[in-house]
Protein backbone atom coordinates (compact mmCIF):
# COMPACT_ATOMS: atom_id res chain seq x y z
CA UNK A 1 0.00 0.00 0.00
CA UNK A 2 1.19 3.09 -1.11
CA UNK A 3 1.65 5.76 1.71
CA UNK A 4 1.78 9.51 0.80
CA UNK A 5 2.86 12.31 2.86
CA UNK A 6 0.38 15.31 2.32
CA UNK A 7 2.34 18.66 3.69
CA UNK A 8 -0.12 21.72 4.02
CA UNK A 9 -1.01 24.22 6.59
CA UNK A 10 -4.83 24.84 4.29
CA UNK A 11 -8.03 22.69 4.99
CA UNK A 12 -8.81 23.47 1.98
CA UNK A 13 -5.67 21.50 -0.08
CA UNK A 14 -6.02 18.87 2.39
CA UNK A 15 -10.05 18.06 1.87
CA UNK A 16 -8.74 18.80 -2.07
CA UNK A 17 -5.78 16.02 -1.91
CA UNK A 18 -8.12 13.45 0.36
CA UNK A 19 -10.55 13.45 -2.15
CA UNK A 20 -8.21 13.11 -5.40
CA UNK A 21 -6.22 10.40 -3.75
CA UNK A 22 -8.85 8.19 -1.97
CA UNK A 23 -8.58 4.90 -3.36
CA UNK A 24 -8.27 1.48 -1.88
CA UNK A 25 -4.83 0.75 -1.04
CA UNK A 26 -2.88 4.25 -0.61
CA UNK A 27 -2.77 5.79 2.69
CA UNK A 28 -2.48 9.76 2.79
CA UNK A 29 -0.82 11.19 5.90
CA UNK A 30 -1.32 14.73 6.91
CA UNK A 31 1.97 16.96 8.22
CA UNK A 32 1.62 21.13 8.45
CA UNK A 33 4.88 21.33 9.66
CA UNK A 34 6.88 22.82 6.79
CA UNK A 35 10.22 22.38 9.23
CA UNK A 36 9.89 18.81 9.81
CA UNK A 37 8.72 17.34 6.70
CA UNK A 38 11.66 15.77 4.99
CA UNK A 39 12.94 14.17 8.56
CA UNK A 40 9.09 12.89 8.78
CA UNK A 41 8.97 11.40 5.31
CA UNK A 42 11.73 9.41 6.22
CA UNK A 43 11.16 8.49 9.73
CA UNK A 44 7.69 7.46 8.61
CA UNK A 45 9.14 5.53 5.37
CA UNK A 46 6.59 6.99 2.77
CA UNK A 47 6.83 6.55 -0.72
CA UNK A 48 6.12 10.07 -2.06
CA UNK A 49 5.29 13.56 -0.57
CA UNK A 50 2.90 15.84 -1.97
CA UNK A 51 3.72 19.29 -1.03
CA UNK A 52 1.55 22.89 -1.22
CA UNK A 53 3.78 25.75 -3.07
CA UNK A 54 2.85 27.90 0.13
CA UNK A 55 2.86 26.05 3.48
CA UNK A 56 4.23 27.22 6.44
CA UNK A 57 7.96 29.15 6.84
CA UNK A 58 9.53 27.02 4.19
CA UNK A 59 6.87 26.93 1.27
CA UNK A 60 6.91 24.14 -1.30
CA UNK A 61 10.23 24.38 -3.17
CA UNK A 62 12.48 24.33 0.35
CA UNK A 63 10.57 21.16 1.88
CA UNK A 64 11.53 19.57 -1.85
CA UNK A 65 15.10 20.39 -1.52
CA UNK A 66 14.95 18.73 2.06
CA UNK A 67 13.54 15.87 1.09
CA UNK A 68 16.02 15.25 -1.73
CA UNK A 69 18.74 16.38 0.82
CA UNK A 70 17.58 13.62 3.62
CA UNK A 71 18.33 11.20 0.88
CA UNK A 72 20.88 8.64 2.05
CA UNK A 73 24.39 9.29 -0.44
CA UNK A 74 23.62 7.84 -3.85
CA UNK A 75 19.77 7.25 -3.13
CA UNK A 76 17.34 8.55 -5.77
CA UNK A 77 15.19 9.67 -2.48
CA UNK A 78 11.38 10.19 -1.96
CA UNK A 79 9.49 11.78 -5.33
CA UNK A 80 7.61 14.74 -4.69
CA UNK A 81 5.10 16.57 -6.15
CA UNK A 82 4.18 20.62 -5.78
CA UNK A 83 1.15 21.84 -5.68
CA UNK A 84 1.07 25.10 -7.47
CA UNK A 85 -0.79 28.13 -7.47
CA UNK A 86 0.08 29.20 -11.02
CA UNK A 87 1.16 27.35 -14.44
CA UNK A 88 4.37 29.82 -13.99
CA UNK A 89 5.80 28.39 -11.00
CA UNK A 90 6.69 24.97 -12.75
CA UNK A 91 9.85 26.56 -13.47
CA UNK A 92 10.38 26.79 -9.91
CA UNK A 93 9.22 23.62 -9.32
CA UNK A 94 11.45 21.81 -11.97
CA UNK A 95 14.64 24.03 -10.30
CA UNK A 96 13.80 22.68 -6.88
CA UNK A 97 13.82 18.73 -7.82
CA UNK A 98 10.03 18.03 -7.76
CA UNK A 99 9.48 14.84 -9.25
CA UNK A 100 6.00 16.17 -10.37
CA UNK A 101 3.60 19.52 -10.36
CA UNK A 102 0.22 19.47 -10.64
CA UNK A 103 -1.86 23.45 -10.53
CA UNK A 104 -3.60 23.50 -7.70
CA UNK A 105 -7.81 23.21 -8.69
CA UNK A 106 -6.68 20.63 -11.28
CA UNK A 107 -8.53 17.37 -11.97
CA UNK A 108 -8.08 14.67 -9.22
CA UNK A 109 -6.59 12.76 -12.59
CA UNK A 110 -4.06 14.67 -12.64
CA UNK A 111 -2.77 14.77 -9.34
CA UNK A 112 -3.49 10.74 -9.11
CA UNK A 113 -1.57 10.96 -12.31
CA UNK A 114 1.29 12.35 -10.65
CA UNK A 115 1.98 9.58 -8.05
CA UNK A 116 0.68 7.09 -9.82
CA UNK A 117 3.78 5.44 -9.93
CA UNK A 118 4.20 4.70 -6.15
CA UNK A 119 0.89 2.72 -6.68
CA UNK A 120 2.84 -0.07 -9.47
CA UNK A 121 5.67 0.28 -7.05
CA UNK A 122 4.35 -0.86 -4.06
Amino acid sequence: MPTILLVTDRQTTLDQVHVALAAPGISVLDHSDSDTAAATAYAEGVDAVVVDMHVGSMGGMAVTRAVRAEAAHGEPGIPVTILLDRAADAFLARRAGAAHWVLKGSPASELRAAVAHVESDT
